[in-house]
């Protein structure tokens, strides 16, 4: 509820005010930059609601009687989403974004309007639909891209830390974990490879053909018949019949029916599976990449426990790193998200770690 007209504004509630304008500037600058890096529908959503953040600063301003001559600075998250959205306008603004509408502070706030309160509600809903816009494009390559670097941080760690706990020497323990960068990358490549073309191959023969087309001047049955095939593809019995008539009729006056468009079945909504041999190129660089990670103190020529501490130091910076990144996409909390990443790698790594010292090399 507003505050009433009479009440007299503190000097605390002024520098709210403030703060508050300088925000809704910083956010509508956010939504500008965005838009200028999009075009179509996503550019006007965007532009509409960088308009919604000016009226908002409007009702400060006139709160404040005119610009101050004071400002404070907009808040960090405020500023790093301002940079990056002028320089990358990615799904990750968009989904920082998500997360800063979701603390609206005006629930509380007296002097804020309902229209404002409803207003902030609403930013968040929309910019959530353009954050799984982004969302739904970039999943499949984010979660193989994450998968693969995941993996290769895990497994070759529990590799190293593994074979590290024998005792064995640290050029060992270096072999150990090049062949196993190498193994991974490799098996990771041929199985993408395998299964991209596997599945290029499957959706291949379950694509519609055009024999129901050509063969539908010569029917001399009902389009009925013909009918059963585009039932047979996930049409209803009704747009299946009329289909078929369109398309008899025009084949039997000799022409084409080009205007009934593509016949698509109830699932055709595939994905775009993508190149086989880019598939496995990137899987195997992917993997390589967190892989490498583990490995690096013994290619310095570190060993023992030093070489243990930093390679858990690296790997741990990493993994967070990955979770954090899942979170803000998800549009979830990034702490949470990159503790159980950390704890789930550095989990694995110490099982190994300790059947490592089980069966130490003293043991063998």
């Amino acid at each position: 509820m507003s505050a009433p007209a009479s009440a007299e504004p503190t000097p605390a509630d002024r520098r709210r005010w403030a703060r508050y304008l300088v925000e809704e500037r910083a956010e509508g600058s956010v939504y500008q930059k965005l838009a200028a890096r999009r075009t179509g529908e996503e550019r006007d959503i965007l532009l509409s609601l960088a308009d919604a953040e000016r009226r908002h600063e409007q009702h400060w301003l006139d709160l404040l009687g005119g610009e101050p001559k004071r400002l404070p600075q907009a808040g960090i998250r405020s500023r790093l989403l301002g940079w990056m959205a002028g320089r990358f306008g990615s799904i990750f603004v968009l989904a920082l974004a998500q997360s800063a509408e979701a603390r609206s502070p005006y629930d509380t706030e007296q002097y804020a309007t309902p229209a404002m309160r409803a207003d902030e509600k609403i930013h968040y809903e929309v910019v959530r639909g353009l954050a799984a816009r982004g969302r739904r494009r970039l999943s499949g390559s984010f979660r193989a891209a994450v998968f693969g670097a995941n993996d290769g941080l895990v497994s070759n760690l529990a590799l190293v830390l593994g074979i590290g706990a024998t005792g064995v020497s640290a050029s060992f323990v270096l072999f150990s974990g090049i062949a196993g960068l190498l193994a991974g990358a490799l098996s990771m490549g041929a199985g993408e490879f395998v299964s991209v073309r596997s599945q290029r191959e499957l959706l291949a023969s379950t694509e519609a053909n055009d024999d129901a087309h050509d063969s539908a001047a010569d029917l001399d049955i009902d389009e009925n018949e013909l009918a059963l095939v585009y039932r047979a593809r996930g049409m209803d019995e009704a747009e299946a019949l009329n289909r078929a008539r369109r398309i008899v009729t025009a084949a039997q006056a000799g022409v084409r029916a080009t205007s009934t468009g593509p016949i698509r079945t109830a699932g055709d909504d595939h994905e775009i599976v993508g190149s086989d041999w880019t598939a496995a190129i990137s899987s195997f660089l992917l993997f390589a990449s967190g892989a490498i990670v583990p490995v690096l103190p013994w290619i310095f020529g570190m060993q023992g426990t030093a070489a243990v501490v930093v390679a858990l130091v690296l790997v741990g910076i990493a993994l967070l790193s990955t979770g954090a990144m899942v979170g803000i996409l998800s549009g979830g909390p990034p702490l949470r998200r990159a503790l159980r990443q950390l704890a789930i790698g550095f989990g694995a790594a110490a099982i190994t770690y300790v059947l490592g010292l089980v069966f130490g090399v003293g043991a063998l």
